[in-house]
């Protein structure tokens, strides 16, 4: 919090270089969405840490603010005991379920692979089958939600696999496996069916583009 100041301080000294919780979170636009919530939104749809000087660019916000925004939520989730967590690895930020959460996601996880596959998870499969390599993040971006923990259920389920790095961004990329073919009953990608009926007209032609 700001120290007060003191009575030799000039008047308006409360306006320091701290950065005030109202400072952080307000400030945007008409329409647009704040500070918080905007770092929240980009947090969820990466698939590796983001750097704070990165999130800055983005936001085009001061680094100050950003960190002391990220530092506020994560402070934040910690004190609600909140299921996940957000924490600074390998030089940026990104969430984690909490540790404590370790049990109730591993029973998720392996009873999951004896059910059968949710809508998100059919929905995530499709769009790593159609446009394959594909990373994490152009996974979420495509389905507009995060699908970092669906991916690792298809991968322990054994329908998708690592398939190297892109070599501009160094994002992970995913492809479907040879299980994958078994279990459709497939020869090979070929055999998939044209996607060209099943979607609405006015679908983004950025989703439908062939690879």
């Amino acid at each position: 919090m700001d120290t007060p100041p003191t009575d030799t301080a000039p008047a308006d000294s409360a306006r320091t270089d701290t950065v005030t919780e109202d400072a952080v979170t307000e400030d945007a636009g008409p329409g647009l969405p704040g500070l918080r919530a905007s770092v929240e939104a980009i947090l969820l749809v990466v698939d590796e840490p983001v750097a704070e000087i990165t999130l800055a660019q983005l936001l085009e916000r001061p680094t100050h603010e950003i960190t002391a925004t990220l530092r506020e939520l994560s402070a934040e989730y910690t004190a609600q005991g909140r299921g996940f967590d957000l924490r600074e690895v390998a030089g940026g930020w990104r969430f984690y379920t909490r540790d404590v959460c370790a049990p109730v996601v591993e029973r998720f996880v392996t009873d999951g692979q004896q059910a059968r596959l949710t809508q998100a998870a059919l929905e995530t499969l499709a769009v790593v089958a159609y446009r394959q390599p594909v990373s994490r993040a152009r996974v979420s971006a495509i389905r507009g939600v995060n699908s970092d923990g669906v991916m690792r259920t298809l991968t322990l389920r054994g329908l998708i696999e690592d398939a190297g790095q892109d070599p501009d961004s160094q994002a992970h990329l995913y492809r479907t496996t040879g299980y994958f073919l078994e279990r459709l009953g497939l020869r090979d990608l070929e055999e998939l069916p044209d996607l060209g009926p099943y979607l609405p007209d006015d679908l983004p032609e950025e989703i439908i583009e062939d690879k």
